[in-house]
C-alpha cells in the first residue's frame, strides 16, 4: 500500500505538467488518502511479532491481489466521468497481474497520465511478483521452484529449505532492496535506448516498463513497439524473462557456459529458432501464390517479425511486431493464432516476470517423455546424464505433470463459466488462455477477428479478472492456501 500511494504522486505531477488538472487532482488526493491509511495500518500492526512463517506472506500476497486493485482503481475512476468503478477495477487487476488486457484500446482521447498509470501499475506488478518468486514461492517450493528443487539431492533440498524458512523474516526486505535497483536501472537503460532508436520519450517510457514487467501495456495507436530498431532493443531485454539464471546464480557456482546449459535457455532458443522458421516458410510459399513475386526485403521483414513476436508471446508480453502484421498483407494468410496461444501457454522462465506454465516444467515433461520412449524400445536400458538429470526426469516431471493437469482443469472450468455468461466456445478458449497465461493482447491476435475486452459483459470480465489472479499466483499456490497440512508445517 505504501508503494502504491507513493506511486500515485508520479501521475499527479505528470498530470499537472500536462495541464490535465482533474486527473492530477484525483491522483494527488488518492496519494494523500491511501498514504494516511497506510500510516494508520502501519501503526496498528507495527508492534506485532515480525517472525512470521513465509506461508503467511503467501496469504498476504493473495489478499493484496484482491484489495490493491480497488485502491489503485479509485483515482483512475475519479479522473474521468463515464468510467465505472468496475471497469477501472478490471483494468487495474489486468495491470497488476501483468496481463495487459485493456478496456481502453479503442478509447480516443484518454489522457496520457492514465496511460502512464496503467504502465506504472504493470511495472510495479512485475516487480512485486519478481520479488515474491524469490522471497515467497522459493521457500515454499512453488511457482516452478518445485521442479528446481527436484534437481537437487535430498540432503541439499532439506538444508536449503531449512535455510530459507529460517531467513523468511528478512527475505522480502532483502530481495526488495536487491532487485529494485536492478529492475529500475534496466528500465531506465531500456528507455534511453528506445529514445535513441527514435521512439517518443513518453511512448518509450511505457514500452520500457511494459517490457521489463512483460505486461504488454501500450499507450494505444499503431506502432506501439516503434520501428525495427526499437524492436531489436526490446528483443534483447525480453531475454531476461527466459530464465532465472540471467540475473541469479541459483545458489550454484557459475562455470563457463552455464547459461547455455540451462534447460530454460536451450528450450527457449529452440522455440525461437523453429517457430519463426515455420512462420516464415508458411508466409514465404504462400506469397508466391498470392503476390506472384519474390521480395527479399519483405522476406527479411517477415522473418524478423516472426522472431520478435515469438519471443514476445513466449515471455507472455504480447507485443506484435509491425513487420509480423505486414506478413498478412504479403502472403494473404491470417495470423496463426493457435501457435501464439501455444507460446503463451508455455510461458517464460521460473522466477521471472513472465507467466504461463513455465519453460522448466515443459522441459521436465519433455525429458520424461523421451526417457519413456527409450524404455519402450530398450526396456532394460539405464538412463544416463547423471543423478541431477534423473531427478529432473522423475520427481521434476511428476510435479510438473501435476501442475499441468491442474492448469488444464482450471482452464476447462473457466472456459465453461465464460461460455455460460455469453461468448461462444472459441472466444471463451482464447480469453481463458489469455487470462491464465497473463497474455492479455492475445485476444486481439489469436482469433479470426480481434476480441476487445470492452465488448464483453460484466460477468465475463469478473471471471477473467479472477482468472488473471489465479494465473499469476498459479494453481498450486492457490490450492496450498486451502490445505490444512500446509499451515501446520
Amino acid at each position: 500500500m505504501a508503494i502504491g500511494s507513493a506511486a500515485m504522486l508520479v501521475p499527479a505531477v505528470h498530470g499537472y505538467q500536462s495541464r490535465e488538472l482533474e486527473v492530477a487532482r484525483a491522483f494527488f488526493y488518492g496519494a494523500v488518502l491511501f498514504g494516511v491509511l497506510t500510516l494508520l495500518v502501519g501503526l496498528a500492526v507495527g508492534r506485532q511479532n515480525r517472525d512470521r512463517p513465509v506461508r503467511s506472506d503467501l496469504l498476504a500476497l493473495t489478499c493484496g491481489l484482491l484489495v490493491l486493485p480497488l485502491m489503485l482503481a479509485l483515482p483512475f475512476h475519479q479522473s474521468l466521468e463515464g468510467i465505472p468503478l468496475r471497469d477501472a477495477w478490471f483494468e487495474m487487476v489486468s495491470c497488476l497481474t501483468t496481463t495487459g488486457a485493456s478496456l481502453f484500446l479503442r478509447v480516443e482521447g484518454l489522457p496520457d497520465t492514465l496511460h502512464l498509470w496503467r504502465a506504472m501499475v504493470g511495472w510495479l506488478g512485475g516487480l512485486l511478483f519478481w520479488v515474491a518468486a524469490l522471497a515467497i514461492f522459493a521457500p515454499l517450493n512453488l511457482g516452478g521452484f518445485e521442479v528446481v528443487v527436484a534437481e537437487q539431492s535430498r540432503a541439499n533440498r532439506k538444508s536449503l529449505s531449512e535455510t530459507r524458512m529460517r531467513d523468511s523474516t528478512h527475505r522480502l526486505t532483502r530481495y526488495t532492496a536487491r532487485l529494485t535497483p536492478l529492475y529500475a536501472g534496466l528500465t531506465v537503460v531500456l528507455w534511453i535506448l528506445l529514445v535513441l532508436s527514435g521512439m517518443e520519450p513518453f511512448r518509450a517510457s511505457i514500452a520500457a516498463m511494459s517490457t521489463l514487467s512483460t505486461s504488454g501495456i501500450t499507450a494505444g495507436g499503431e506502432g506501439a513497439t516503434g520501428g525495427v530498431l526499437s524492436e531489436l532493443v526490446i528483443f534483447a531485454f525480453l531475454l531476461f524473462a527466459v530464465s532465472r539464471l540471467t540475473f541469479s546464480s541459483d545458489n550454484t557456482r557459475r562455470a563457463p557456459g552455464y547459461l547455455w546449459r540451462d534447460p530454460e535457455v536451450r528450450l527457449a532458443a529452440t522455440l525461437i529458432v523453429l517457430v519463426p522458421a515455420f512462420l516464415f516458410l508458411r508466409h514465404f510459399f504462400a506469397a508466391f501464390e498470392y503476390a506472384g513475386a519474390e521480395d527479399l526485403g519483405q522476406s527479411l521483414r517477415v522473418l524478423w517479425g516472426g522472431l520478435f513476436t515469438t519471443l514476445s508471446f513466449l515471455t507472455t508480453t504480447g507485443f506484435e511486431s509491425v513487420a509480423f502484421a505486414d506478413a498478412r498483407i504479403w502472403s494473404g494468410l491470417t495470423t496463426p493464432g493457435l501457435i501464439l496461444m501455444g507460446l503463451a501457454l508455455i510461458g517464460g522462465g521460473v522466477a521471472t516476470t513472465a507467466g504461463g506454465v513455465k519453460l522448466l516444467r515443459i522441459y521436465a515433461l519433455y525429458r520424461h517423455g523421451i526417457r519413456e520412449m527409450e524404455r519402450l524400445i530398450h526396456p532394460s536400458s539405464v538412463g544416463g546424464s547423471g543423478s541431477a538429470a534423473r531427478r529432473l526426469r522423475r520427481e521434476g516431471a511428476f510435479v510438473a505433470w501435476i501442475f499441468f493437469m491442474l492448469f488444464a482443469m482450471s482452464a476447462i472450468i473457466i472456459m465453461a463459466a465464460i461460455t455460460l455468461v455469453g461468448p461462444g466456445f472459441e472466444t471463451a478458449m482464447i480469453l481463458t488462455i489469455a487470462a491464465l497465461s497473463t497474455t492479455g493482447p492475445l485476444a486481439q491476435v489469436a482469433g479470426e477477428a480481434p476480441i476487445f475486452y470492452d465488448t464483453l459483459t460484466d460477468g465475463t470480465r469478473v471471471i477473467l479478472a479472477l482468472a488473471m489472479v489465479l494465473g499469476r499466483l498459479e494453481t498450486l499456490a492457490f490450492i496450498a492456501l486451502f490445505d490444512a497440512g500446509f499451515w501446520r508445517e
